[in-house]
C-alpha cells in the first residue's frame, strides 16, 4: 500500500530516488532538487521523512541544542531538530492515509530550505 502513494509522489515530483529492497524505506538523493541523503520510510501508517544534519559535537553542545530548539520554534516550517543517538536529525512525520502530494512536497522543501538557510550556524559547531 504504501509504495503506490509515496513512489507515485516522487516520480511526480521527478526526484532521483531509490528503494529499500525488503522495507519499506525510499532514499532520495537528489542534486538538481537541492535534496540530498533524505529518507522517507513507511512505518504503521506514519510516512518518516529523516535526514541526518551532522554529530552532535562534544563542546559547545548546549549552545548548539539551545539554537536548534530556539530555530524550531522560530524557523523551521515542517519538522524539527532531533537528537538520535550522536546524531543531529532533522525529522517530520505525516499521516499516510490522509498525506496528498502537497504536503509531501513542502515537508521535502522545507528540509531543503532549513538545511541552506541554517548551514552557515550550524557549520561553526561540526567537528
Amino acid at each position: 500500500m504504501a509504495d503506490n502513494k509515496i513512489e507515485q509522489y516522487l516520480i511526480d515530483l521527478t526526484l532521483s530516488y531509490r528503494k529499500d529492497e525488503g522495507h519499506d524505506v525510499w532514499l532520495v538523493d537528489d542534486e538538481e532538487h537541492e535534496i540530498r541523503d533524505v529518507a522517507i520510510a513507511f512505518v504503521s501508517s506514519l510516512v518518516i521523512v529523516r535526514t541526518v544534519v551532522m554529530k552532535a559535537p562534544a563542546e559547545n553542545r548546549l549552545e548548539l541544542f539551545t539554537k536548534l530548539l530556539e530555530l524550531n520554534a522560530t524557523d523551521v516550517v515542517h519538522g524539527a531538530y532531533a537528537l538520535e543517538g550522536d546524531q543531529i536529525v532533522l525529522i517530520d512525520t505525516l499521516e499516510y492515509e490522509t498525506m496528498d502530494c502537497s504536503e509531501f512536497r513542502a515537508t521535502l522543501d522545507a528540509f531543503s530550505l532549513a538545511l541552506a538557510q541554517h548551514y552557515p550556524v550550524l557549520s561553526k559547531y561540526r567537528q
